[in-house]
């Protein structure tokens, strides 16, 4: 089932109506900013989770021509609020939720983990854990991913504006505890974009659990048959062991 809680974006469902009460992930697809990576890195992660006991919901963020910054994170921002309105009904547990993001979606769910950006400019508890699958980082050249610089930042970005959006630049102590994981072989997102979020998180001192794999390129979603698979539920173990 679909919602728009109180703003137009679209959220997809994925709760668990048992009686019990459940953490949820709030999962942000990839795509470049061109488009939603769903179900690969929507649908098919909102399964997953159910079947490890945790609600799930994919945001559908503006992409495209309306990417331009901040409207994807005002989508974010916005079905965060929504669903954590309605948290009794869905019967979620509304502390310690998390944000998922793969690719571009990584971005977008990282930038949420700053204050600058994030959660504490919209107003809203920050989450308990970021899981970044493969994501990118930066909007610095030469590292970052063009495609999605330019449809975030436009085709001549102030360089404040590019500084500020890039992750590495924006994490503090408060920034939350990150799963983080990429392949070696991607050859869309180069893997230095996880290599120093990594160092900049180790340097803030923020709790992080980190993997790569080699041989696993771009946009393998789940992972299955791959070296990485298995990775939702290492992601899962790890957030639940920081929200106890």
């Amino acid at each position: 089932m679909e919602y728009s809680g109180k703003s137009p974006v679209r959220v997809d469902e994925y709760p668990l109506l048992d009686g019990a009460r459940h953490p949820f992930a709030v999962i942000c697809p990839g795509g470049g900013y061109e488009k939603i990576s769903d179900p690969l890195e929507g649908e098919d992660f909102s399964r997953r989770l159910n079947g490890l006991g945790c609600a799930a919901f994919v945001v559908h963020y503006s992409v495209g021509q309306a990417a331009r910054f901040p409207a994807p994170l005002d989508d974010l921002a916005a079905a965060v609020r929504g669903i954590l309105d309605q948290a009794e009904e869905l019967n979620l547990r509304p502390e310690g939720y998390s944000v998922w993001g793969a690719s571009a979606g990584g971005h977008l769910a990282a930038c949420f983990g700053t204050e600058r950006l994030g959660w504490k400019k919209y107003g809203l508890p920050r989450p308990g854990a970021l899981v970044l699958c493969y994501p990118v980082v930066t909007m610095e050249e030469p590292l970052t991913h063009t495609g999605s610089r330019q449809r975030l930042l436009g085709p001549d970005p102030d360089p404040a504006l590019t500084a500020a959006t890039s992750v590495e630049q924006q994490v503090t102590a408060e920034y939350p505890p990150v799963c983080l994981w990429w392949g070696e072989a991607d050859a869309a997102v180069d893997p230095a974009n996880s290599r120093m979020l990594l160092a900049a998180l180790e340097a803030a001192g923020v709790r992080c659990e980190h993997a790569s794999y080699p041989g696993v390129g771009h946009g393998v979603g789940l992972g299955e048959g791959l070296a990485c698979a298995g990775w939702p539920r290492r992601a899962v173990d790890f957030w639940r062991s920081v929200i106890g």
